[in-house]
């Protein structure tokens, strides 16, 4: 067995799917450290932080971290999972779908909202029920369904009086409905699509919140999606989320430090393996 390739797991904690990362490692001649992104102090490119290490798995949870430290630890000369480029585009959802929509990639319907005028224009393009979500943000926070025009602006209230200014960035969109597909990549592999379906008094389908899920197989549509969107941002580990439409699956987000335990819990996939596999492949 050749020598052990050493890899730091950048995030804010260890919770399940970092430890399974951690644990699954070994098996691939991998030693995973977790390094703590609060405390990483990068800078200049002999700043010590990662010095040593041969990548970086960026776990960050927080939606400007994972960007700058990877665009740091790139100009150090390490490698990042996943590139900076691409985490850049994943924490902020109306660059991530100019990408796509460039790429050729379906993207649902969408105004950036940054004012309440753009509000109220939205809202006569796009009329309710439509979705309000922030720009930077996931895991399903801070996301809003308006059934009524007579009820949105006292929802905007909110935006206005509790956000800072970056967390004004809003995007409206159309409802499409109560059930997604979050679909896990490793390099350029589909490794497990789920559907999720809301359920009980919160009408978010997303998997953070315990919602509802099985196993939605290999669909040549969603396939043929997914491996867009990885043309679009390149290799790598992502939660791509997808709603299906009459004329086809449309991306609604992508995740750069995708949470996985409800598709592997609905699929069987080896996630961990994937990604140990997936990191072996890059370091040989």
């Amino acid at each position: 067995m050749g020598a052990v390739r050493t890899a730091a797991l950048v995030a804010d904690r260890v919770a399940w799917e970092e430890r399974l990362l951690v644990e699954a490692a070994p098996a691939f001649g991998l030693r995973l450290d977790w390094v703590n992104d609060e405390s990483l102090a990068l800078g200049h490119p002999d700043a010590p932080a990662l010095r040593g290490y041969d990548t970086v798995l960026i776990r960050s949870r927080s939606y400007t971290r994972g960007g700058l430290i990877a665009t740091l630890a790139e100009a150090a000369g390490i490698p990042t999972l996943n590139t900076a480029r691409a985490i850049h585009a994943c924490e902020n959802k109306a660059a991530l779908r100019a990408l796509l929509h460039t790429a050729g990639v379906p993207v649902p319907d969408h105004r950036l909202v940054l004012s309440r005028k753009d509000f109220d224009k939205a809202l006569a393009e796009l009329p309710p029920p439509v979705v309000l979500k922030p720009v930077f943000g996931g895991m399903g926070r801070r996301v809003t369904l308006i059934r009524h025009a007579d009820t949105a602006h006292s929802v905007y209230d909110y935006v206005e009086d509790l956000a800072h200014a970056f967390e004004q960035a809003a995007l409206v969109e159309p409802y499409l409905g109560g059930a997604s597909v979050r679909c896990l990549v490793v390099g350029r592999e589909l490794v497990g699509a789920a559907e999720f379906t809301s359920g009980g008094s919160d009408w978010r389908n997303n998997a953070a919140l315990g919602n509802t899920h099985r196993d939605a197989g290999h669909d040549p549509d969603v396939v043929k999606t997914v491996d867009a969107v990885v043309d679009a941002l390149g290799p790598g580990i992502y939660g791509v989320d997808l709603f299906r439409t009459p004329d086809g699956p449309v991306v609604n987000e992508v995740n750069h430090a995708p949470g996985f335990r409800a598709v592997a819990a609905a699929t069987g996939a080896d996630v961990p393996s994937a990604v140990g596999r997936y990191v072996q492949e890059l370091l040989t």
